[in-house]
């Protein structure tokens, strides 16, 4: 009976303390299509991307340049001869591979360069969030554009608006 009793009070204490707790959410996409120097970065890594992007197809095409020359004179030329441009292109292509691989691999300088000019903005927004969160007395803020489940929310907890201010922005 005792076990009954604790059980039942610590459910109605829980489910006192969870109602009690304020929740709120923040679409970070939204906030960061609304400030300026997001955009900006965005443009900005977008366009070395292509760069670098027209960069690797033009080597790309060099390396079928010489794979296709190579298939054109295979018949005229030695076993010795074959064998020495069958390793030129695949030291070529290999030295593609990892040109690409420096610009857009995990560590490559496309990840640094978004980690240089994001960053910043991101840890600004986290830092407004949780200001937001300290004055509100909110127990937890979700991110909808995290893809957090949530299947409802409420569009007056949407706190987007007021995390663009905090960080001196208007929409």
């Amino acid at each position: 009976m005792k076990k009954i009793v604790a059980t039942s009070m610590a459910l109605f204490l829980f489910v006192g303390v969870a109602l009690a707790q304020k929740f709120a959410f923040v679409d970070t996409d939204y906030v960061l299509q609304n400030i300026p120097s997001y955009n900006a970065a965005q443009e900005e890594l977008n366009k070395i991307s292509e760069e670098w992007e027209k960069e690797i197809s033009v080597e790309y095409e060099e390396v079928q340049n010489m794979y296709k020359t190579y298939q054109s004179e295979r018949v005229l030329l030695t076993d010795e001869m074959k064998k020495k441009r069958e390793e030129e292109i695949i030291t070529r292509e290999r030295q593609v591979k990892e040109l690409q691989s420096k610009y857009f691999g995990p560590d490559g300088d496309l990840s640094k360069k978004r980690q240089e000019l994001v960053k910043p903005i991101q840890d600004a927004i986290y830092k407004a969030v949780k200001e937001l969160s300290a004055e509100g007395s909110y127990a937890v803020i979700f991110d909808t554009a995290s893809g957090a489940s949530i299947l409802y929310s409420n569009p007056r907890y949407d706190l987007s608006d007021e995390v663009l201010k905090k960080l001196g922005y208007k929409n």
